[in-house]
């Protein structure tokens, strides 16, 4: 059996701060891309409720996000992740309260909150679409290892 460091990661949790754009999105492109290979699930510091345009660019690659429901740290079922992918530094500071008694890794991926991009429509629309292919860059990258 090979060690735990060696292994691609089981069970992933992506974190930000309220579980309505870029956690949500995370987890749907993770499963877009690597389907059951690993568990894989989003939460937030706050509950917020999930943001239309995130459904809407997750909309464009066939994902329906528009029946998230967001969840905090607290309202997760268990804790047993292998790794803690946060987007949002309130997300890191928490994540590693959350594991300061669990044996897993945290990685921080700074992600720009879209939310805060200023505009016309489509100019904000593009700033949730750049998140999102960031994210898919990131995560197709992060667990090449998963592909079969």
């Amino acid at each position: 059996m090979e060690p735990s460091f060696l292994r691609p990661p089981q069970a992933i949790l992506f974190a930000c701060t309220m579980n309505s754009i870029r956690s949500p999105m995370a987890e749907a492109l993770f499963k877009l891309r690597f389907g059951t290979r690993a568990y894989c699930d989003s939460c937030g510091l706050r509950k917020g409720t999930i943001d239309p345009m995130a459904v809407f660019a997750m909309d464009d690659l066939g994902v329906d996000l528009s029946k998230h429901r967001a969840k905090t740290f607290d309202m997760l079922d268990d804790d047993n992740f292998d790794l803690i992918i946060t987007l949002s530094p309130e997300a890191h500071h928490r994540a590693l309260e959350f594991t300061r008694h669990l044996s897993l890794e945290v990685e921080f991926w700074n992600t720009f909150d879209p939310s805060l991009a200023e505009g016309t429509r489509e100019q904000r629309m593009d700033a949730f679409i750049e998140v999102r292919n960031q994210l898919d860059r990131k995560i197709r990258d992060r667990f090449a290892e998963l592909k079969p």
